[in-house]
């Protein structure tokens, strides 16, 4: 983990990305990727103290799982001690388990959201909070130190519409899934700008981040999905995915089962893995 981090930093990457996944279900398809996921929050806070300036991500964690107290206080202390390179992408959570798990209700999910984020914001920003609302209640309260220099950017998932409109509504910015069809990610990015410019918001002020499932294969594959393939075609296609409207990329190995399938050879997986880090480095 460190190893990779000082190395794009190194490489003149912009940032470092981690992800949630609170829980796997025994027996359920999703894949070997999310069997085995250290908690971002911790993992990022580890990672600022072996950095400078690479940024810091989380890509993302679901509000569900954490009150918006909790998650004020994590995500201040950690843009505080990272010296302000915290971007906080946060979404909604989709998996039945993790909701019971956490004795979150899924119902409602979109105005929890809402509502979430104003008590967030606030506590970020007022010497008392006070709040009741439909989802939360808060009773007069201080919470100290803000997050400084300034509160982190507020980063949204989601892929459905509504998801697609809160993030131009309420959002600094969005990421995409893993799922992503990148060749149609221009549509949904439309979508979000359409909402921020209803809103009275400038949708150029937005980020617009491409969560990148990079696989490195052979050149010439047929109808290889874009972020697959040598890497000459990879970086083709990061250069395509730049006049989409899309701000940023990262590549995420994590989705590769070449390279976290149970079985890989970690030594073998970390060669490939720094080989496309070195490889795809920005120019």
């Amino acid at each position: 983990m460190v190893r990779v981090a000082r190395r794009a930093q190194e490489l003149g990457y912009a940032s470092l990305w981690a992800f949630q996944r609170l829980l796997y279900p025994v027996g359920h398809p999703m894949g070997p990727v999310y069997r085995s996921v250290q908690d971002p929050i911790v993992t990022l806070s580890y990672l600022a103290g072996v950095t400078e300036d690479i940024r810091l991500g989380l890509a993302i964690v679901n509000l569900p799982f954490y009150s918006p107290a909790l998650l004020a206080k994590q995500l201040a202390t950690l843009q505080d001690v990272s010296g302000g390179r915290l971007d906080a992408g946060l979404g909604l959570g989709w998996l039945a388990e993790e909701f019971t798990a956490s004795g979150a209700p899924m119902a409602a999910r979109g105005r929890r959201a809402v509502e979430f984020l104003q008590v967030l914001r606030r506590f970020w920003a007022e010497d008392v909070v006070s709040h009741k609302g439909e989802f939360y209640e808060v009773p007069p309260v201080h919470m100290d130190p803000k997050p400084r220099p300034a509160p982190p950017p507020v980063l949204l998932g989601g892929t459905a519409e509504p998801a697609l409109r809160r993030a131009g509504e309420l959002a600094d910015g969005w990421i995409s899934s893993s799922r992503t069809d990148l060749s149609a990610i221009q549509d949904q990015i439309q979508v979000i700008k359409d909402a921020a410019r209803a809103a009275g918001r400038d949708p150029e002020s937005l980020r617009f981040i491409c969560r990148g499932s990079t696989k490195v294969r052979e050149a010439g594959l047929p109808g290889r999905p874009m972020l697959t393939g040598s890497l000459d075609e990879i970086r083709g296609d990061v250069e395509r995915l730049a006049t989409t409207g899309l701000t940023e990329l990262f590549h995420d190995l994590n989705f590769d089962p070449e390279i976290v399938a149970p079985g890989t050879d970690p030594a073998e997986s970390m060669r490939r893995a720094e080989e496309a880090l070195t490889a795809l480095a920005p120019s």
